[in-house]
């Protein structure tokens, strides 16, 4: 089983922090590319990923992110419309979001 989400990010600021229990799919569809900002909080440091159509500038259409991986995103302009995909399906009691001040190591 699996899930899809859409969701359309602002340029009001960036996500917390948060994790799943799944692997997880980002796809861009429409708008400003958003930067995600990815970490397994294991003193590895932060690393991000440009979502966005223009491959030939660095951005990519979708990003994976493993199960249990931190995970931040800010769109770079007034908006952008983005989907995830779960597998296996999205548990709201596996989903944890880390308080407004933390950041990962």
């Amino acid at each position: 089983m699996r899930f899809q989400h859409y969701l359309l990010e602002g340029s009001a600021g960036q996500s917390l922090w948060h994790r799943i229990d799944a692997a997880e799919v980002w796809h861009y569809y429409a708008g400003a590319p958003l930067t995600l900002s990815l970490s397994f909080n294991n003193g590895t440091g932060v690393r991000r990923a440009l979502l966005g159509p223009d491959v030939f500038r660095g951005q990519q259409p979708q990003v994976a992110i493993g199960s249990w991986e931190w995970q931040s995103a800010k769109s770079e302009g007034d908006w952008t419309l983005v989907g995830t995909t779960v597998a296996p399906a999205f548990d709201p009691n596996l989903y944890e979001i880390a308080d407004a001040n933390w950041h990962p190591k």
